[in-house]
């Protein structure tokens, strides 16, 4: 259930795809047989409920879906209520864990709080935050918020525009008076690139080369959203994933090879494509182990199934439902592909409350006082 019309609609498109190719996989390998049934809620929120009813009314229970948080809040209790499966396959702002959800997409942990350190450590201590006006958004810049005061910086200003809002002039306006030393980007879809290339454009007029001097760094840029911000913006965009299509290795080369050969027309490969991908695969491995798709024993039976990825080893934490990953960072080029700049060594265990990054922040006192507010 994927949204392949309205604002975010081309990189919704390329989950779909990922989903779909996997589909063809399964199928050919014979141990289990996947019937896909595509619905596309067009950007909607109201309609992601509905069409999460549409397919259970059938009697499906697995669902790989949604992009945006708003849409996984939407469809959360409809899921909940029929104790059905739904496969989330999106980077996403983390403080959630359900036994009805499995995460394919990143913790919080496996891009923000890495990126947060990176930009500290590469660019300095001011921050500029501006994002879509919702859930994504607000967390992911509280979570900035945080990181960057114990880093001992400053957030200059915290920004919000309507999903779908292109008209940026005002915003870009206020970045080139305040001079952060990076800007915070959680913009989501036409209006992140309306703000990529009005950025651009407006440093460009006034001499400054501002993916050096104000970098924009994001926890959802991949391939082809910069093809839709286009060659003028592309280069220098910094991004925090768990996946690019640059990636070395035979699995990403494989996984490359088949999506191109499937998906000719595009959208070009993205993080969210692997994420829908590893979700189909993880969600037949299971399947395959329980010998039924009755959800109960296919939620039993998924932290016992690995899967070699296009990004690495991926296997599901029981305990919390999320996928472990390997964070990297990337640098875009002119030729909408990523460069690595930085990355894990190994597969990081998800932490979706950052409880580990927040025992950092403020470790525990060893003789905690009890305070009474009136």
């Amino acid at each position: 259930m994927f949204s392949t019309d309205g604002p975010y609609g081309r990189v919704a498109h390329t989950l779909l795809n990922g989903a779909l190719l996997a589909c063809q996989q399964v199928n050919a390998g014979g141990a289990v047989r996947l019937h896909p049934m595509p619905v596309n809620p067009g950007g909607d929120l109201a309609s992601y409920a509905a069409g999460a009813a549409q397919m259970i009314d059938q009697g499906i229970r697995h669902i790989c879906g949604c992009y945006t948080s708003s849409s996984r809040k939407e469809v959360l209790p409809l899921i909940e209520r029929h104790d059905a499966q739904l496969w989330y396959p999106s980077h996403y702002e983390g403080f959630e864990t359900t036994a009805n959800v499995v995460y394919t997409g990143a913790a919080p942990n496996q891009h923000l709080t890495p990126l947060i350190d990176f930009l500290h450590g590469r660019f300095g201590r001011r921050a500029y935050s501006i994002g879509s006006n919702y859930i994504w958004a607000w967390e992911n810049s509280r979570v900035l918020r945080e990181g960057v005061a114990r880093l001992g910086g400053e957030v200059v200003a915290e920004r919000y525009v309507p999903v779908g809002e292109t008209d940026l002039a005002a915003q870009i306006d206020e970045v080139l008076a305040l001079r952060p030393d990076y800007v915070f980007n959680a913009l989501i879809g036409s209006s992140a690139y309306a703000f990529f290339r009005g950025l651009r454009q407006a440093c460009l007029r006034r001499g400054i080369d501002q993916p050096r001097v104000m970098p924009v760094a994001s926890c959802n840029l991949s391939e082809p959203e910069l093809q839709e911000i286009g060659a003028e913006a592309a280069d220098g965009q910094i991004s925090a994933s768990v996946y690019f299509a640059s990636l070395p290795g035979q699995k990403n080369r494989e996984f490359t090879a088949a999506y191109a050969a499937a998906f000719p027309d595009g959208p070009s490969i993205s993080a969210e494509a692997e994420a829908s991908f590893i979700a189909v695969h993880l969600l037949a491995r299971a399947v395959a182990r329980a010998g039924t798709a009755e959800v109960a024993a296919v939620r039993a039976a998924l932290p016992d199934c690995t899967l070699d990825a296009p990004q690495g080893r991926v296997w599901i934490d029981g305990t919390t439902m999320h996928a472990y990953l390997t964070p990297r960072i990337g640098l875009s080029r002119k030729d909408f592909g990523f460069d690595i700049l930085r990355q894990s060594p190994e597969p990081v265990r998800p932490d979706p409350y950052l409880v580990g990054w927040a025992r950092d922040i403020e470790p525990p006192q060893s003789n905690p006082v009890l305070r009474i507010v009136p």
